[in-house]
């Protein structure tokens, strides 16, 4: 048999080399990478979603759970109609359950879906966090302009007609009575304004 006429074992074929399997893992990579970075939400998508008290409680629920962890829709609303009903889950009744369930199936959870805030699967009715609500979360807990007070401006006031009383009493003459007297009602007006601060605070972290 001629060199020409001996069969060839592979040739003219070219596997995929190393280098360019691994091109392929890399390109194949990041893109995925990619796909699964959060967009970036306009402040006014962020408002928007956060301006209703369901979809926020919803985000809270969610928050609290296991990375990628999935809950029913069932049990969403469940916990979203106690909140709104100020009761327990057991103590529900089935129209506090259904004006809630029917709420979050029609409007809120597809309108959170299509903004990439939650992955909502209306076939099966799971839902769960999807990567923008990261965005989300700085804003969540912050307290609106309404519910922040300054109190560091009534103190000023407070020590401001503190200081003039006893100025005005000392350059009228009053006696050491009258002027403990004043001294007292300034000290119980701090220990007043302090006690309504503490009181506040206490209702805002329960």
């Amino acid at each position: 048999m001629s060199t020409q006429d001996q069969p060839t074992t592979g040739a003219g074929i070219e596997d995929p080399t190393p280098t360019d399997s691994e091109s392929v893992e890399t390109a194949a990579s990041d893109a995925e990478t990619e796909q699964s970075e959060p967009e970036d939400l306009s402040l006014d998508l962020i408002f928007e979603i956060l301006k209703n008290s369901r979809r926020r409680e919803v985000l809270h629920y969610l928050r609290d759970l296991e990375d990628d962890e999935r809950v029913s829709l069932g049990e969403l609303a469940e916990h979203v109609a106690a909140i709104e009903n100020d009761t327990t889950t057991d103590a529900l009744t089935s129209s506090q359950r259904k004006r809630v369930y029917v709420g979050l199936y029609q409007c809120h959870l597809p309108k959170m879906d299509d903004m990439g805030v939650v992955d909502f699967n209306q076939d099966r009715g799971h839902v769960r966090l999807a990567p923008a609500a990261e965005h989300l979360m700085e804003y969540l807990d912050r307290p609106s302009d309404e519910a922040v007070v300054d109190w560091h401006h009534y103190y000023a006031v407070v020590s401001g007609i503190g200081v003039a009383i006893l100025g005005l009493s000392a350059v009228m003459g009053f006696s050491g009575g009258v002027l403990l007297t004043l001294l007292g009602l300034v000290v119980a007006t701090f220990a007043f304004c302090s006690g309504v601060h503490w009181l506040v605070d206490a209702r805002a972290e329960a």
